[in-house]
């Protein structure tokens, strides 16, 4: 079994983990649970950690290609070595994406102090003796670049405060702010993302959605999107959608996914209208009853 070593990264830290995801995100819908969007999204939080996988065999004096080099500080000390995977815990739920290559069975081994009681799933990473969560499954939907036609606008610093609000009025028990958004668009994933937002005729904030760039000729990920709970059913959230694909394709997107769970009917039906197509679904893995 291969050995790994767990890096502990703070927002400032967190380039060497983006730029090994773009280097694995795939051109059409990536297969791991992680996209560099799902860090950006993340990244809005102060507080937020991200966990870096690297070799811990990888010799720092050897070369090492400089799309797969990672370089990071953990207890003080800085690392060069290449880097096997990338996580967070969001929620109970520990997300990861590995290398091609990686050892899934060494990462599994070097979370286990991680998945303590009440972390009890993981998407990404098999962990030996859990369960696929097969009564709950995410659908993987994929978009293919088209001419498009929206009402969507991009979001600009005088739009950030209503951003926020069409998320909050979206999504119950919210507490995003500006102050949250500037914090991400400031932080090392904020150039990846695409923002579009959606008002009604009388200017009213209706629905928005946030793109995120993977790099020339991989996918791109939706994450989040929302519409107004005053404002649904006018097709203001099909909009932003179309809106950030476009610009997404423009920046060079061969692709753009975004994910749902599958009993989230109505953003099935969102996404649908919007061009997606389910390519996949996603289990992910739960720890049985007494383990």
């Amino acid at each position: 079994m291969a050995s790994v070593a767990r890096h502990r990264l703070s927002p400032a830290e967190t380039g060497p983990a983006l730029r090994a995801l773009r280097a694995w995100t795939p051109p059409d819908a990536p297969s791991g649970s992680l996209h560099p969007g799902d860090v950006g999204w993340l990244l809005r939080r102060d507080d937020a950690t991200v966990f870096l996988w690297t070799d811990a065999q990888t010799d720092t004096r050897a070369g090492t290609r400089a799309d797969t080099q990672a370089s990071a500080r953990a207890g003080g000390v800085t690392t060069t070595a290449a880097p096997v995977a990338v996580g967070f815990l969001d929620g109970p739920v520990l997300r990861v994406t590995a290398a091609p290559d990686a050892d899934l069975g060494a990462l599994a081994a070097d979370a286990e102090d991680l998945l303590v009681p009440g972390n009890d799933a993981t998407d990404g990473l098999p962990v030996p003796g859990w369960e696929p969560d097969t009564e709950e499954p995410w659908l993987v939907f994929s978009w293919t670049p088209e001419p498009v036609s929206s009402r969507a606008v991009q979001v600009t610093e005088s739009d950030t405060a209503d951003r926020a609000l069409v998320h909050r009025a979206a999504f119950t028990g919210s507490t995003l702010t500006a102050d949250h958004w500037r914090t991400m668009k400031k932080s090392p994933a904020g150039h990846l993302a695409v923002e579009t937002l959606v008002r009604t005729p009388a200017g009213e904030p209706a629905a928005a959605a946030t793109g995120w760039f993977g790099g020339a000729g991989r996918c791109g990920l939706l994450e989040p999107v929302g519409t107004h709970a005053d404002h649904r059913g006018n097709g203001y959230g099909r909009d932003a959608v179309r809106g950030a694909c476009a610009a997404l394709a423009d920046r060079g997107a061969s692709a753009v996914a975004v994910l749902t769970p599958a009993g989230n009917e109505a953003a099935a039906a969102l996404y649908r209208s919007a061009g997606f197509t389910v390519v996949r679904e996603n289990l992910d893995w739960t720890r049985p009853s007494g383990v």
